[in-house]
């Protein structure tokens, strides 16, 4: 009797975990230097960007033809904009551009880039979902970090549990570095990690949309940039 018991129990874990091809947590930059405007531009970047039919091609082109994402911004603190939502088409791509555009703004202060990733996965362990892949899309316009755990702790503990770090790092005008890789070549050295990881950086808040499209699409679909610099 024992066992079916067990057996009962153990099912019904199973059967409660959606079967999807990647989790991604889309985890967006709304510390001080990001004002209320750069904190709509982003977001309606990544509504254009998750809704549009290049993207949503490669959604039903993976082995799932779904994807589950959740849109986080951060600052001193974590907030959840749109919560963990599974992408299968136009409609549910539609409702969680709507969700992720409509919300106030509620994460603010300094960066805590290291509290920012062991979020992003705790959201991930806690959610309803068992992808084949699991990815946090990490952007921002700097490596400083004034709270909480070291972006070294936290990204080896990401690594630790099998999760890949991408990075968008958007590049401001006054990038000391800029011309020499900048904000990028830090991303690459500091952020990224795991199987297949990568940098796509934004240029230009001009270039900002379609480096979170072309980003997402080499995310859904798993593979490299022509150029990347993969940390394991």
């Amino acid at each position: 009797m024992r066992w079916m018991i067990f057996f009962g129990l153990f099912w019904t874990g199973v059967a409660a975990a959606q079967d999807t091809d990647l989790e991604l947590v889309l985890l967006a930059d709304a510390s001080g230097s990001i004002d209320q405007r750069e904190i709509a531009f982003q977001r309606q970047g990544y509504a254009a960007a998750i809704t549009d039919p290049e993207v949503l091609a490669a959604i039903s082109n993976t082995a799932y033809g779904s994807i589950a994402v959740i849109y986080v911004e951060w600052a001193a603190n974590q907030v959840v904009v749109a919560d963990w939502t599974l992408i299968d088409g136009a409609e549910a791509a539609a409702g969680f551009a709507a969700t992720l555009t409509a919300k106030p703004r509620q994460a603010y202060g300094r960066n805590a880039i290291g509290a920012a990733l062991v979020e992003a996965l705790r959201l991930m362990d806690t959610n309803d979902f068992d992808g084949w892949r699991r990815v946090i899309d990490f952007s921002g316009d700097s490596v400083n970090s004034y709270y909480g755990p070291s972006i070294e702790e936290a990204r080896a503990q990401v690594l630790a549990a099998g999760v890949t770090i991408n990075a968008l790092p958007i590049l401001r005008p006054d990038d000391p570095g800029r011309a020499h890789g900048g904000l990028e070549a830090r991303y690459e050295q500091m952020i990224i990690g795991g199987p297949g990881a990568f940098v796509v950086t934004a240029e230009t808040r001009e270039t900002f949309a379609e480096a979170v499209k072309r980003k997402l699409i080499l995310e859904i679909s798993g593979t490299l940039p022509a150029r990347t610099a993969a940390r394991r």
